[in-house]
């Protein structure tokens, strides 16, 4: 009895998978800095609870310089979870561990006056109806998505039947339908779909994105504010229309 009590009870190890964003710095680091300072302005929040890798391959740096990028991303609340891409020579105890092997989604890029860069989300428990995915890769979101709340369906499209609130986030490896006002992010074509496409039944979003390319409520044109509206990418530009 003694020794069934005293054996050490075995650790369960499970594997997980995460979608994480990945950041690729370019020279100078300062100038990307401001950039991704605007980012941050235009989209409040927009790294919050985010897992992010730093990439660095053929990033021309040291080991000090790519120290003092880590600190100022934390300082900026950007908290980096690994490193990819640099040599074994930049890394030490004192950096986050290396991290190789990450299959690609569609590229990120942060944002020029116009348009900027991409995500993960974290899982919220809601309701949904989820089809046979193998005969129809779509998934309905049957409540309101509320406030603080993140959905994330690689697989395919996403419909949400009634509203997006505020600091709320749609994001989907197709196309995004909203039957209700969309006031938070949706973020369509996140697994390289350029040709996905985001409805919704009025247009009030903080953030809208297609295959990596951003628009944030500041570039909306203001004439489609309150509108039914369909959005779409036309090589490196989101295009948006009226529904009639």
């Amino acid at each position: 009895m003694t020794d069934m009590l005293t054996q050490p009870r075995p650790i369960r190890l499970k594997g997980r998978s995460f979608l994480a964003l990945a950041l690729s710095p370019e020279l100078p680091l300062e100038d990307w800095l401001v950039r991704l300072d605007d980012l941050a302005a235009r989209s409040a929040g927009f790294f919050l609870r985010r897992p992010v890798v730093l990439d660095v391959d053929g990033l021309d740096i040291d080991k000090v310089e790519l120290r003092r990028l880590v600190d100022q991303l934390g300082a900026r609340n950007v908290r980096i979870m690994g490193i990819e891409g640099a040599r074994p020579s930049l890394l030490g105890s004192d950096l986050p561990p290396a991290m190789a092997d990450g299959r690609p989604a569609s590229d990120f890029e942060v944002p020029d006056a116009a348009e900027t860069a991409k995500p993960k989300p974290a899982m919220d428990a809601m309701p949904v109806e989820a089809p046979s995915l193998a005969a129809k890769p779509s998934i309905i979101v049957t409540e309101p998505v509320r406030s603080g709340q993140s959905f994330f369906f690689p697989e395919g499209d996403v419909t949400v039947v009634g509203s997006v609130a505020s600091g709320a986030e749609i994001v989907a490896g197709g196309s995004i339908h909203v039957y209700g006002t969309l006031r938070g992010r949706a973020m369509a074509g996140t697994t390289g779909h350029a040709a996905a496409r985001i409805f919704c039944r009025r247009l009030e979003a903080e953030l809208i994105a297609i295959d990596g390319f951003y628009k944030t409520a500041e570039d909306m044109e203001p004439d489609l504010r309150g509108k039914a509206v369909q959005m779409w990418l036309e090589g490196e530009t989101i295009r948006a229309g009226i529904l009639g």
